[in-house]
């Protein structure tokens, strides 16, 4: 008889804790060997962790909602399956940090275009760090850069935020507690605002002054019903503000005649289902799309300062919709596959997000996004950057409709075409009019003459 020890994963490189966000199994549960048994939340991806080994769920050391550092033990496994099984011991909290050590200087987020830069504790000036340093003095100067990107947002001293990751480094879910447990500004207010006045927004005091965060103050109604958010909604929220205020958005829109598309589509489809790919509209739009990108590299790009900087490889993200929030995974060198394997990759990629099967390398690194709203029905979307990138494109519904046709003769008539909208937002801080103009020509070029064997 013998205890097999879980311990939470490390999700990547950069990845120093992980949210236990829901348990598969209970205690008692009998368990086989790389079946998933919780599920975690990371920065970058949610996932199923598998069982190390077979066996019978003995233990289960973290709850549902906990946040703690990777290689923490958060189950036992009992390898023999009718061995009596514990009685199930009280949740045990995740290993508490060492005292933590007078604040030293922290390194916090500058957006993601500036350099970062040192933020010096009030009690003595910034200087770099010491030789005698110790490991946990190391750690907690360390950050993952969700973090650092939202203490820049809020303009909040990492310093001065208790942390309750390894070490005492600072978590996600600490900068928002800190934020939500901030004292409002004193200021005497009326016990209920009067049906009459106007929403007032919430505010957090900043550093000696007041940030007002968006928004108006609301209540709960009879009847009502309030989901938390998940943690991947939280981040994509998160995203989408800081995107919307670092980059002035400016959208172009495009028609698509996909009636050549729409033919190779119908003549290849069942040669492309043999060999377990579903061909949509959306992988001949990627395949274009990655194409035209290696023309126009100001479009594959990002912000550095004061700098455009122009990225060689084309890793095409694409937005999968979730019960659970929003997800981009990414299609590393798109432009080096053939349409079958574009193909195979959307589906791929989009199969295992929503079996939170993907990991973190595999959101990360995008150049470009792609989303596809026309799924859903919707004639046109304007979607929000995806940062640091300096566009995304919006693909619409395709669908047949009434058209002017240019005869063989030089004369017109009316057909019937298959057609669709694509809408991109960009960065009009690199991007110009006429840049994003050229990019979607060549784009709708590629469609209009699709290739037979691309």
């Amino acid at each position: 008889m013998a205890r097999i020890d879980v311990l939470m994963p490390q999700m990547g490189e950069s990845i120093a804790e992980g949210t236990l966000s829901k348990w598969l199994k209970k205690v008692g549960d009998p368990v086989k060997r790389d079946e998933p048994i919780f599920e975690i939340s990371t920065d970058k991806v949610d996932a199923e962790i598998p069982a190390p080994t077979a066996g019978v769920l003995a233990e289960i050391l973290v709850t549902e909602g906990q946040t703690v550092p990777v290689q923490t033990l958060v189950a036992r496994i009992e390898t023999e399956a009718g061995a009596a099984v514990a009685a199930p011991a009280a949740p045990a909290p995740p290993p508490a940090p060492a005292p933590a050590p007078a604040p030293k200087p922290v390194p916090t987020a500058a957006p993601a275009s500036a350099a970062p830069v040192v933020a010096p504790p009030a009690s003595r000036p910034a200087s770099e760090p010491t030789g005698d340093e110790s490991l946990e003095d190391r750690l907690r100067r360390k950050s993952t850069p969700v973090v650092r990107r939202m203490v820049a947002e809020h303009g909040l001293d990492l310093a001065a935020i208790p942390g309750t990751g390894m070490a005492g480094r600072v978590t996600k879910h600490d900068v928002i507690s800190y934020l939500e447990q901030a004292p409002a500004p004193a200021s005497p207010a009326p016990a209920r605002p009067s049906p009459a006045a106007s929403p007032t927004p919430a505010s957090i005091p900043i550093g000696g002054g007041v940030q007002v965060i968006p928004g108006p103050v609301v209540e709960p109604w009879e009847g009502d019903k309030v989901e938390p958010w998940s943690r991947i909604r939280k981040l994509t929220a998160d995203h989408m503000i800081m995107s919307r205020r670092v980059s002035p958005h400016v959208s172009s829109l495009i028609e698509i005649d996909y009636t050549r598309v729409a033919q190779l589509r119908a003549k290849r489809k069942a040669e492309f289902a043999d060999r377990g790919v579903n061909l949509t509209f959306l992988a001949f739009v990627a395949k274009s799309v990655a194409g035209a990108l290696r023309n126009h590299p100001v479009v594959n790009a990002a912000v550095m300062g004061e700098a455009t900087l122009l990225r060689r490889e084309i890793n095409l993200g694409i937005a999968v919709a979730l019960d659970w929030g929003l997800i981009v995974p990414v299609i590393r060198r798109a432009d080096e596959l053939s349409l079958i394997g574009v193909a195979r990759a959307i589906q791929d990629l989009a199969d295992r997000a929503r079996s939170k099967k993907l990991t973190p390398d595999e959101v990360q690194k995008g150049t470009f996004t792609i989303t596809n709203p026309g799924v859903f029905g919707t004639m046109v979307g304007l979607p929000i950057i995806n940062q640091p990138q300096a566009a995304i494109l919006a693909v619409g519904a395709i669908e047949k409709q009434p058209a002017v046709v240019a005869q063989p003769d030089g004369t017109d008539a009316i057909g019937i075409r298959t057609k669709g909208i694509l809408a991109m937002s960009f960065d009009h801080r690199i991007v110009d009019g006429a840049d994003a103009d050229r990019f979607l020509a060549e784009v709708r070029r590629g469609l209009h003459e699709f290739a037979d064997n691309a």
